[in-house]
């Protein structure tokens, strides 16, 4: 058993895909290799379940399936936090406490899409949280590009004081640069506990995140081991070599953040890694044409020639 999730939680906590074959069940095969290979590249922690995820066309059955086979392959190794945002307060209930029951190390949860006021999002957090209890450690995520919600900084704050279980925010609001420095600044003069924040948004702005404040990553790159190492160089206070490392995989970083197929994207470059079987995204959800491949492999192509050449320089 893990550790439960607390304030402390640093470095990549990656967001897993969840593999499917190409007829669209569920791979249960290639989520071993998955769960395996994020482990290789270094993770500090494993989110399921989330957006990137496909969590909402997974049937309550083929949650849990894929949860405990994920729980049972990393069997403690790293912290494992659970995806439970869901319309319905039982279904984070019964999710929630299912997979602490089953290892978890705590819950991801994004506000029920449409929420307007700022009193509206946080009687919503407060709620919840009575329902889970104080057992269950929170990570907020706040992701207004999908949820439609804006959590103000005031938010944050309040529920940082008055929810203990809440031990992380999953930030990636956009713009949200000023919004984290603003955590961190407010909460701080106001003698708030210090919560994790870790950056989502593919990675896509991660160096300055970390600058601003940031612990870590929580996103699903397909290539973790860069993230791993940017945060890894940023906490021993190495931020320009960190930048440097982060340079060379932009290109690819930032094709791969495309709305509207970059789950596709990622999932296909995983394939391609020998990671999973198929690249296939659960439907409705985006296929790849011929021409969006070839810029695939061009750029898988040239972030390879760039990283043989470093490794020949630092040689």
């Amino acid at each position: 058993m893990t550790d439960k999730l607390d304030e402390q939680a640093r470095g990549v906590y990656i967001i897993s895909a969840t593999p499917f074959t190409d007829d669209g069940g569920l791979d249960l095969d290639s989520a071993d290799r998955l769960t395996d290979f994020y482990l290789q590249q270094g993770v500090s922690g494993i989110t399921i379940l989330g957006m990137m995820g496909e969590a909402p066309k997974l049937t309550d059955d083929e949650s849990l399936l894929f949860m405990r086979r994920v729980l049972t392959r990393v069997n403690g190794r790293v912290p494992v936090v659970v995806g439970v945002s869901h319309a319905s307060h039982r279904h984070v209930q019964r999710l929630s406490h299912t997979a602490m029951e089953l290892g978890a190390a705590g819950v991801m949860l994004a506000p029920v899409a449409n929420l307007k006021t700022d009193d509206q999002i946080s009687q919503y957090y407060l709620t919840v949280a009575g329902l889970l209890g104080g057992d269950v450690p929170i990570c907020l995520q706040d992701f207004p590009q999908s949820t439609g919600v804006h959590t103000s900084v005031a938010v944050i704050l309040r529920l940082i004081e008055a929810l203990p279980q809440l031990v992380m925010l999953k930030h990636e609001d956009l713009p949200g640069l000023r919004k984290l420095s603003q955590v961190r600044g407010q909460s701080a003069a106001r003698g708030l506990r210090r919560i994790s924040i870790l950056a989502g948004n593919g990675g896509l702005f991660l160096p300055q995140e970390m600058r601003r404040g940031a612990d870590g990553a929580m996103t699903g790159f397909a290539y973790p081991e860069m993230l791993v190492r940017v945060c890894a160089l940023f906490q021993a206070g190495r931020a320009e070599q960190a930048e440097d490392v982060f340079d060379v995989y932009l290109p690819l970083l930032r094709h791969e953040f495309q709305y509207g197929i970059g789950l596709a994207l990622r999932k296909e470059t995983l394939r391609r890694r020998g990671v999973i079987r198929s690249a296939a995204v659960r439907q409705p959800g985006p296929v790849l044409d011929g021409d969006d491949m070839r810029e695939l492999g061009q750029l898988i192509a040239r972030l390879e020639t760039r990283l043989r050449e470093h490794s020949t320089a630092d040689s």
